[in-house]
């Protein structure tokens, strides 16, 4: 169905790609694996024309084609869905999927006539998708759906899907893999970048591994396991589930009472009490919206509390602000890394002094000093293997995992008493995962609290030593995570049980 033929692809002096082939066959779903910035989306993004190859030949249904804009390829037949989903959510599902596809004139828009076709769409493959309904009141999952229904109303016959679970809770994931399979008997063919090995051996017929920018294999996933899938991705043998020794926690260092933090749409956190102390790691798990972005950023002093009390170490922090916090090395790896945790347009040292820039050793008597910023950007990058490694290039310039790296790496140099950590490794490649884990295991035996809060429901119960469900913006039990299955968590957090 597509054949990617020698495409090398450059930006300046970093080469993306280093003369990638690969070949997908009709009717199948095949997936991309890779480390961060080894290619994946880059050479994806060719095929759907976002990027124009330097060199290479493209192949669509056994004939060569020239894909130059994403125009091309939605002409073709190949659709594209993005990472972050592109939709308006003050607009109906119908208004969504139309947009840029319009039936009827502009003076005569034949929006009901869209409406019909899409739920005719949505029933055939069983998707359960209202054409009227408003975006801004659907579930992830719902959103994923209409993504996939806008590429299939413009007659995609090859789907690309970038990271498609990111954000999907795991009963929302076995929904969305029977939708797959219902689109590849109907002779769909399917591209998933993902860096989920678990998934990548549920749901594939054939993977290709990239690394450094090239297409170091191609295998069938019959014949593959994870073990070898991780080698192949990162050159080396890699734990795929972290390695700990139990807990020894202390006193407790952060203890909540009765919180309740306000919302966009009204009350997000209602009434909740929990604590952490020093030497465990106490993880949240939940589906994303149900209050966990509220709570850790009214700890972090980026929101406010509007009911209860927070206490640190004792005494009363609530309400105090983000440098107040920060003075007393309570540390904040936020969900968002390009919204909460880097300024894009800035480099790699200047983002690296981000909430210490104003006190000693990186301001003196009023001016930055220059060799204590160099000191301090070389030892995160160095500790933290941040590539590449140069002070000067912009965060933006960075791969998702590297630039996560940099930023865990900055609240790591406060020596923190509590880390406020939110998605700690999403969008990360499974080199990068291994190493962020590690990480924290080891801050939590240095002595430190650490709050965690991840979608990844394999993550959350692998490093927290206590587990806490939220849902609904309220803690619905703890459980152990090393004797609870995480089936019975997904119940609980969906309500379900």
């Amino acid at each position: 169905m597509l054949e990617l033929r020698n495409i090398t692809k450059t930006f300046g002096n970093v080469v993306a790609n280093n003369d990638v082939s690969i070949m997908v066959a009709k009717g199948t779903i095949h997936a991309i694996v890779g480390e961060n910035g080894a290619g994946k989306s880059t050479i994806m993004r060719i095929a759907y024309g976002f990027y124009n190859a330097d060199s290479g030949e493209i192949l669509f249904d056994g004939k060569l084609v020239s894909i130059k804009s994403p125009h091309d390829a939605i002409a073709l037949g190949i659709g594209m869905v993005h990472q972050h989903f592109m939709l308006v959510d003050n607009m109906t599902v119908a208004e969504n999927i139309i947009l840029g596809a319009e039936t009827g004139s502009a003076v005569n828009l034949d929006l009901e006539q869209a409406n019909k076709d899409i739920l005719a769409l949505s029933n055939e493959l069983r998707l359960g998708v209202d054409p009227r309904a408003l975006i801004e009141n659907l579930s992830v999952g719902q959103q994923q759906r209409v993504e996939l229904l806008k590429a299939l109303y413009r007659n995609a016959e090859l789907l690309i899907l970038d990271e498609p679970t990111a954000v999907l809770s795991p009963q929302e994931v076995d929904e969305f893999f029977a939708i797959l399979r219902r689109m590849k008997e109907q002779g769909k063919t399917i591209i998933i970048i993902t860096h989920k090995l678990d998934e990548v051996l549920a749901i594939s017929d054939e993977v290709t591994v990239m690394r450094d920018g090239k297409a170091v294999g191609q295998v069938k996933t019959s014949e593959t396991n994870a073990k070898d899938l991780a080698r192949m991705i990162v050159g080396r043998d890699v734990l795929l589930r972290v390695t700990k020794t139990e807990a020894d926690p202390d006193r407790t260092l952060l203890e909540i009472k009765d919180l309740s933090v306000s919302g966009k749409n009204g009350p997000a956190v209602k009434g909740i009490s929990f604590s952490v102390r020093s030497g465990e790691i106490v993880g949240i798990a939940g589906i994303e919206g149900n209050g966990q972005t509220e709570l850790i950023e009214a700890l972090s002093g980026l929101n406010k509390v509007t009911g209860g009390t927070v206490e640190f170490d004792g005494k009363d922090v609530t309400n105090q602000s983000a440098r107040q916090l920060k003075e007393l090395r309570i540390a904040h790896i936020p969900e968002d890394r390009h919204k909460r945790g880097l300024l894009l347009e800035a480099d790699l040292a200047e983002n690296s002094i981000l909430g210490v820039h104003y006190r000693p050793p990186v301001s003196v008597g009023g001016f930055m000093s220059e060799p204590a910023i160099s000191k301090r950007v070389n030892e995160i990058i160095e500790n933290f293997d941040v590539r590449p490694g140069d002070p000067t290039l912009t965060a933006k310039s960075l791969s998702g995992g590297n630039q996560q790296k940099l930023i865990i790496g900055r609240e790591f140099e406060l020596h923190p008493r509590l880390l406020l950590v939110s998605q700690p490794t999403r969008g990360v490649d499974i080199g990068a995962i291994e190493f962020i884990h590690r990480k924290l295991i080891e801050l939590r035996d240095a002595g430190a609290a650490v709050l965690l809060v991840s979608a990844e429901l394999e993550e959350v119960t692998a490093l927290a030593d206590r587990l806490l469900v939220i849902r609904d913006g309220k803690i619905v039990g703890e459980v152990d995570p090393q004797t609870t299955s995480v089936e019975d968590i997904g119940l609980m957090m969906t309500g379900g049980n």
